[in-house]
Order: C-alpha cells, then sequence, then structure tokens
C-alpha cells in the first residue's frame, strides 16, 4: 500500500480524464436530490404482503411494569403480529459495544419513550390505532435526570476514566495564579431529514434481507442477527443512500432495523418500520450534554502549566456509544493548546434518559467547549484578551509538542492559518470598529471572536481504521464499485469513484457506484470518525490497482512494449505508438482470460491506543482550522444575529473542493445551531418537550451568516501517505462554530465585563443571554 499511496496521476500531453480526483464536480446523486427521484427506504415500492410496523412507547422515565394488557390490540383491525420482549426469538439486546441494553423493555422502563412493545399491521395507521389501545400500568420509581444528579448518586454507566500526564499536584503548588471555573453545554437532536426506517425482506429458513438507513450496515447485521438467533451469513444488509445521518444513525438504527426484522420474522411477511419526527426524537438518542469543571494553574502571562479536569457527559439509560464519546472528549480538552500537567477524570452520567450516541465530533466538541472555557477564564482573570492567552499555549516550540495521551503534534499548520485569518479577515480593525460600535450603541452589541481548531482523526479504538471494496471492470469498459462506506449526503460514494476514475484515467460518468451491502464487502466499520474517504478511497484504489495491473500486462504484451511504458491517460491506454481505449483493453483481457474483478482492503498504519491508560497515537493526523465569527445581540430581548464568518480549513489536497466546501458550510451551520439554538428541554418527570420542529429549532437559511466567507486552505497536501494526500472533513468544520459562542460571550462582556459573560452556558438562546447578561433569573 505504501507505494499506491505515492503514485502520481498517469497522463499523456497534459490530458487527464473528467472527474478525477481534485476536480470540483456535483454530488452524484444531485439532480435526484432536486428532482425528488433519489430512492429512499420509505420511497421503494411495497413488496406484496408487505406490513407496516409501529411502537408502544412508555410514558415514565423509571418505573416497574406492573400490567401490560395487549388483548385488544392484537384484535384490532389489521394487526398481523404483536410482540414484547418475551416474544424475540434470539437475545433482547441491541447493545452495539458492551451488553444487556434492550430492544425491548421488561419489567422495568428508564426512560419516558422506550419501547415496549412493537405491532405489524397491514397499514401504517391501523398499527398505530392498535397502538393506542395498549394498557400499561406502572410503579413509578426514583428517577435521575440530570448530569448534576447522577454525579451526586454516582450513577454511571461504566466506570470512571483517568487521564493523566506530569506531576499535576506539583505543578500547582509552583505556580503563581489559581482559578476554578465550570462550563456547561446542551445535548443536540440530529434532525435528519430522514427519520429512522427499516425494511426487512424474510427470505428461505433463516434468511433475511434487511434495507436499513444506517451509517453502519455491518453492526445492523450483527446485531439483527442476535436478536433472531441467526449466523451472519444468514442475514445482508442493503442501504443506498440516507437523508442524512449526523451519527445518529450509527448504533441506534440497529433498533428499528431488529424491530422490522423481528416482526417480519414472527409473520414471516415483510415489515417496513418509519418513525415519525415526534418518535424518533423520543426514542433515540442525541449528542451528550456536558458538564466540565477545572482547577487551573498559571503564570503572569497565562501558560497554564497545571489543570485538573473534570469531565461530565449525560450518558442516558445505557451505556451504547458513551464510553469513546467520552474517551474522545478526553483525548481533545487540550484542543490546540499544550498542557505540560494534566490530569482529566471522565465519567459517563447512567439517567433515566434516552441512552444519548454518536453525533457528529463524537466528544470532541463537548473536549473542545472545556478547553476554551479554560482559555477564557485565564483571559478573564488576567485582564487580558482570549488570543493573547491563546498565543502562549498553543502547541509548537521545543518540548511543547506532546499531547496528555502522548501523540506528538506534527506538521502542525496553525500558525499559518491564524496568520491567513487574522489578515484576510482584518481582525485587528473590527475589533476598533466594534469597539466604536458598542461605546455609541446603547441596546445592541457586537462581539468578535477567533477560534483555533486542532482535530484528531481516525477512530479511537484501532481495530475500526480497516476498510473493504470490491470493483469489476466490465468490457464494455464501465466500471461497477461497491465500498463498504455509506452515502448520507456527504458525498463519499462521488470521492471514491473519483479515486477509482483517477486510478484507471477513465472519466467519472463511467464508473458506476452501487448500494452498499453487508455480501459484498463484509465486516466493515462505521462510516464514521471522518474516516469514510480515508479508508474506503484506499480501500477502493487497492482493488483498482490491483485490475490495473492485470490489465497494464496485458497491453503490454499486446503493444510489445514494457510493462513501465504502458500508461493509462484520458480514457485511453498507450504503449509505444500505439494506443487502445479503456473498452478495447478490457476486452482484450477477457479475450486473455484475465480477471477484471478485485477486491481490495486498507488498513490505517501507525495508530495504537491504551483505552485503559488513555495514553498512545489514536489517530493518524490532525486536521487544522480557523474560524472568526462576528455577533450581534439585543441586550433587551436576548435576541442574536451571527453577522459574519471567516474559516479557513486544513483539509490536505482536497479530492473534491467543491464538496469540501459544502461540508465546512453544513458543519459550521449545525455546530451554530448547537451553541446558540438548539436547546432540549425535559419537564419534571422525564419527559422531552422539544420533540419536534414547533418547539425545538434548527438554523435555516435566515440564519446563514450574512457574510459567509469559507477557503480551503492551499498549498498544504496531507504529510502523511493518506489518499491522494487528501485529509478528513466531515466533523472538524463543526466545532469552528466555537466561534460563535465566543463572539456572543464577547458581546455580553462589553456589558457586564469578561467575568460575567463567563456565566453565559450553551447554547445561547436568548433566555441564556439574557440571564448571562443579569437581566433574568
Amino acid at each position: 500500500m505504501g507505494a499506491m499511496n505515492v503514485i502520481s496521476t498517469s497522463s499523456k500531453d497534459g490530458l487527464r480524464a473528467k472527474g478525477g480526483v481534485g476536480q470540483s464536480i456535483a454530488h452524484e446523486s444531485a439532480n435526484r436530490h432536486v428532482r425528488g427521484s433519489a430512492i429512499y427506504v420509505d420511497d421503494m415500492p411495497e413488496t406484496e404482503g408487505l406490513l407496516h410496523a409501529w411502537v408502544i412507547l412508555s410514558d415514565r422515565a423509571h418505573a416497574k411494569i406492573t400490567t401490560l394488557d395487549l388483548s385488544a390490540v392484537k384484535v384490532a383491525p389489521g394487526v398481523v403480529c404483536v410482540c414484547t420482549a418475551d416474544d424475540i426469538p434470539g437475545a433482547n439486546d441491541v447493545a452495539p459495544i458492551l451488553s444487556n441494553e434492550p430492544l425491548l423493555a421488561k419489567n422495568v422502563v428508564e426512560y419516558w419513550g422506550q419501547a415496549i412493545s412493537i405491532i405489524a399491521a397491514e397499514t401504517e395507521a391501523q398499527a398505530r390505532a392498535a397502538a393506542s389501545l395498549a394498557v400499561i400500568e406502572y410503579e413509578n420509581l426514583p428517577a435521575l435526570l440530570t448530569i448534576d444528579a447522577a454525579l451526586e448518586a454516582k450513577s454511571l454507566v461504566i466506570k470512571p476514566m483517568v487521564m493523566v500526564r506530569g506531576d499535576v499536584d506539583g505543578a500547582f503548588a509552583r505556580v503563581g495564579h489559581m482559578l476554578e471555573g465550570e462550563v456547561r453545554a446542551g445535548g443536540q437532536d440530529h434532525f435528519y431529514l430522514e427519520t429512522h426506517v427499516a425494511q426487512a425482506e424474510p427470505a428461505e429458513e433463516d434468511e433475511m434481507r434487511v434495507i436499513s438507513s444506517t451509517q453502519h450496515p455491518s453492526e445492523v447485521q450483527h446485531i439483527v442477527c442476535r436478536l433472531l438467533g441467526a449466523p451472519y451469513a444468514a442475514i445482508t444488509v442493503e442501504v443506498r443512500r440516507m437523508g442524512g445521518g449526523f451519527g445518529g444513525k450509527e448504533s441506534q438504527a440497529s433498533q428499528i432495523a431488529g424491530m422490522a426484522a423481528v416482526l417480519a420474522r414472527l409473520s414471516r411477511r415483510p415489515v417496513r418500520l418509519r418513525l415519525s419526527r415526534d418518535v424518533d426524537m423520543m426514542m433515540t438518542g442525541k449528542r451528550h450534554d456536558v458538564l466540565g469543571r477545572f482547577k487551573l494553574g498559571f503564570d503572569d502571562t497565562g501558560r497554564i502549566e497545571a489543570a485538573d479536569i473534570v469531565i461530565a457527559i449525560r450518558a442516558g439509560n445505557v451505556p451504547d456509544l458513551s464510553g469513546p464519546v467520552l474517551q474522545r472528549a478526553l483525548c481533545h480538552v487540550d484542543n490546540a493548546y499544550y498542557l505540560p500537567n494534566v490530569r482529566v477524570n471522565g465519567y459517563a452520567c447512567k439517567t433515566h434518559t434516552v441512552s444519548n450516541t454518536a453525533f457528529r465530533g463524537f466528544g470532541g466538541p463537548q473536549g473542545m467547549v472545556v478547553a476554551e472555557a479554560m482559555i477564557a477564564h485565564v483571559a478573564a482573570k488576567l485582564g487580558k484578551t482570549l488570543d493573547e492567552v491563546r498565543a502562549v499555549n498553543y502547541y509548537g516550540g521545543e518540548g511543547r509538542d506532546t499531547t496528555p495521551y502522548g501523540q506528538r503534534v506534527t506538521d502542525n499548520n496553525m500558525p499559518r492559518i491564524l496568520k491567513e485569518v487574522e489578515e484576510s479577515a482584518s481582525i485587528a480593525a473590527r475589533r476598533e470598529a466594534n469597539a466604536a460600535f458598542n461605546a455609541s450603541s446603547p441596546i445592541v452589541k457586537k462581539g468578535l471572536a477567533l477560534f483555533p481548531l486542532k482535530f484528531g482523526i481516525s477512530f479511537n479504538m484501532p481495530t475500526l481504521n480497516q476498510a473493504g471494496a470490491l470493483i469489476h471492470v466490465y468490457t464494455d469498459g464501465s466500471v461497477h464499485l461497491n465500498q463498504g462506506g455509506t452515502e448520507m449526503g456527504q458525498g463519499l460514494y462521488l470521492k471514491v469513484a473519483q479515486v477509482v476514475a483517477e486510478s484507471f484515467q477513465i472519466d467519472i460518468e463511467h464508473v458506476r457506484v452501487s448500494s452498499t451491502r453487508t455480501d459484498k464487502v463484509p465486516n466493515t466499520s462505521a462510516t464514521a470518525a471522518s474516516a469514510g474517504s480515508d479508508l474506503n478511497g484506499m480501500a477502493a484504489l487497492a482493488a483498482a490497482e490491483t485490475i490495473k495491473a492485470r490489465m497494464r500486462d496485458v497491453a503490454a504484451a499486446k503493444f510489445g512494449v514494457a510493462v513501465d511504458e504502458v500508461i493509462f491517460a484520458n480514457g485511453r491506454i498507450y504503449g509505444g505508438q500505439k494506443s487502445l481505449s479503456f473498452a478495447e483493453l478490457a476486452k482484450c483481457c477477457w479475450l486473455e482470460r484475465v480477471s477484471l474483478s478485485a477486491a481490495g482492503f486498507y488498513k490505517t498504519p501507525d495508530i495504537h491506543f491504551d483505552a485503559e491508560t488513555c495514553t498512545g497515537e489514536p489517530f493518524y493526523y490532525f486536521t487544522y482550522g480557523v474560524c472568526a465569527a462576528e455577533a450581534a445581540i439585543d441586550t433587551l430581548t436576548g435576541e442574536n444575529r451571527i453577522l459574519r464568518a471567516d474559516i479557513i480549513e486544513d483539509v490536505g489536497a482536497s479530492l473534491n473542493p467543491v464538496i469540501d466546501i459544502g461540508q465546512i458550510e453544513g458543519a459550521f451551520i449545525q455546530g451554530m445551531g448547537w451553541l446558540t439554538m438548539e436547546e432540549l428541554w425535559w419537564d419534571k418527570d422525564g419527559r422531552l418537550k422539544t420533540h419536534a420542529p414547533s418547539t425545538y429549532k434548527i438554523p435555516t437559511s435566515r440564519d446563514i451568516p450574512v457574510d459567509f466567507r469559507v477557503k480551503l486552505l492551499g498549498d498544504a497536501p496531507n504529510a502523511k501517505p493518506t489518499i491522494f494526500r487528501s485529509k478528513a472533513i466531515g466533523e472538524p468544520p463543526f466545532m469552528l462554530a466555537l466561534a460563535c459562542f465566543l463572539a456572543l460571550q464577547d458581546a455580553v462582556a462589553s456589558v457586564v465585563g469578561a467575568e460575567k459573560a463567563l456565566r453565559l452556558e450553551a447554547p445561547a438562546t436568548p433566555e441564556a443571554i439574557l440571564r448571562a447578561l443579569g437581566r433574568v433569573e
């Protein structure tokens, strides 16, 4: 694989095929998206005998089930099958990592909205009507609903995590200044356009086809098999595309697919389950809200010498993915700053709320919220700006290049990006202008802030950093590509197709990408951790280069030249003074009985991590970015607006610049929503009250910064031999939205001062801003 990482694009007379690596071309389904002809699971024609499923949910946060009477449900019109925990053929367990995470509650419910029973009927309306006939009685039990309550009760879903570097206590004894602080940030609903949906189709004996809106087909396969008591080879999971995922369809899609599969097995008929928006929001997990507490020791310049940090996240009722999310939060509590002596204690708190799960950034945003709060507290204490304190804490300089978990920070692009943003965004001049504006404006105040980003790329668990692909070249020159990654709108299918087109030097229109299927590429990892292109692109390149080598041998023999004289360029193959089209060479290979099919595999090198000690090199490389955001607040109402955002993001040598810019824009706006408006609110009984767009507000076109500037860092190929020297793009820009929160905090500080402005919590809703201003309690 090492040789393939550094191959140069084949060319002849400067000609290149259309749509290869580095070219800006539209998403492979863009036209279908606009026309509405892209097929999602619920758009599929109904197969003969298709049943529709619905779910009976708990209406208690924590309670014993004393009565479960489904007799009226079973005889309701159209009902074919009713299933409880006792009816599941295999194990009642959908845990992605650990165990004992039930598909259906039995005896006890642990959050409002937990599934107790599932129904299959001839129509969805009949299934929903039948569900309303269930008679369930409870005996209420004490419920823990918040991080604070769980910490006080020592209620955790996994054992605490600890990461330590240096002599923390000794460093505290030597420093000139100390402070203690706290920061909170709320959770976030994924709010994918397509809610959770799956269809299960039974076949012969124990075989079944499951069509799922999932980021992790192999995990759906494994959990469906666990529920049915079937071997993995009996179940095929397929996904063509998702209408958004953002992590919400990584582990939790298995529940929906599992429900459809169990009902299909019991009824021996195909079953489709599609959640409504309200049920989706109540029943499925979200981003973990976080509480950070810290004690800091620092010198007169603001350089942090000692840090004792607590990161607590609300896990919900079961572990799900909270362990790795917390671990990643710990590994990003440094963000872009060197912490010589640091101790971090991490707690995944068990609460009687829905089990939280993966979300874009996967703990990184929570860790960085704490990192930036530490910088802000030091700055407020010393009367310095954030940028002054950051400057003395950045990675860089002798002995200041190692993370708290032991990985060296190399190829640090932060200084260059910072300088470019400061100059292109005219930061100094705009700060002066804002100060003058605030002095003359009694009600509206402006704030301006930078946010620097360092984000590690790879799954923290080394085993997951692997991928496979399968490529067929047909005798007409068309290419069929299948790979283990999933398409959720981010353009992964297109990027991997561009890699294949680049390898073969054929136009992108000749590469056809098929649905991701577990019977074509087995044992895949989730499309997550921003590693989709890194992993699947390399696997596809391996398969393409295998076929290309065989084709080159045939061409060399036909042209009568040495193998290394054969050149693939612009849809043709050249050797000496002769040439063939790609299709003609493919036909020659078939005539010579040379295989035009190959599987490719890739595993990320040079990574290792000890989860017990939180040490190692969990990331293959780091990616960097900087955002400058300007905000305005109305001090009477708390209303706010992001006026301008300037972003420069390090994507290495971009595989597709226009796709990458789109990802940056989308991720940033989603991050802005998390930090400024998206508020999850549970009542005292543990019921989520913000479970629809009427009460849960996400950014719209009217919330996008009026002046929105996005730029890719130029001439910065990845120092690591990634796929064509590109860098990941999915998650990092999300965290750049922290600049928005800091800008709002800066605006608040212009009224009440820097120390009181630290009271601002995320999301910085109008109410939160008024609280920080001291206007309301």
